[in-house]
């Protein structure tokens, strides 16, 4: 638990996969060719706590949704990158124009495309229903699964261990609410 705490103190960035990660991994499609897909607005309270606490937040997703760039945006995710097809030269993209170190950064994915990044980040962070290798290359496993409050989990985690937590919820609160 300390080196997690060590660990997660440093980080500045969050980093996220999309599906499997902040939806349940499935893809709906109606009966007009449209795509569906559940987010857990718990998630969408943890970005938003990290917001508060001055974590960036990005998505790196291998596919490309235009619901996915709308949540995005809802959200005020500082950075999204779809069609990913090599997420680790996205990564590498992000450290470069922002300026951060790999031990600053978070990043929570759920498949062997997620390895090279997982690799590479000095907090790599999966869900329980992710493929045994990907669970290995992980300091931290969510309790929830991906689209049920993961994101959220890990949100709590990381804020907690920086000591903000408590102050990101007074903040999001506003004035007397409590």
């Amino acid at each position: 638990m300390k080196i997690l705490k060590h660990k997660a103190q440093k980080i500045k960035w969050f980093i996220m996969d999309v599906d499997g990660v902040l939806t349940d991994g499935k893809i709906i499609y109606d009966n007009m060719g449209n795509e569906l897909k559940n987010f857990s607005v718990k998630d969408g309270l943890g970005i938003a706590l990290l917001h508060r606490a001055g974590i960036k937040t990005a998505i790196i997703t291998g596919r490309n949704s235009d619901i996915v760039i709308k949540r995005a945006k809802e959200l005020k995710i500082s950075e999204i990158a779809q069609n990913a097809d090599n997420k680790l030269k996205i990564y590498k993209s992000l450290k470069d124009k922002y300026r951060f170190k790999d031990e600053e950064a978070l990043y929570i994915g759920d498949d062997y495309n997620d390895l090279p990044v997982l690799r590479k980040v000095g907090f790599p962070a999966t869900v329980p229903s992710a493929p045994d290798l990907v669970k290995k290359e992980c300091i931290y496993i969510t309790e929830k699964d991906g689209g049920d409050g993961a994101v959220r989990e890990l949100a709590e985690l990381i804020l907690n261990f920086q000591g903000k937590l408590e102050k990101a919820i007074k903040d999001f609160l506003g004035d007397g609410s409590r």
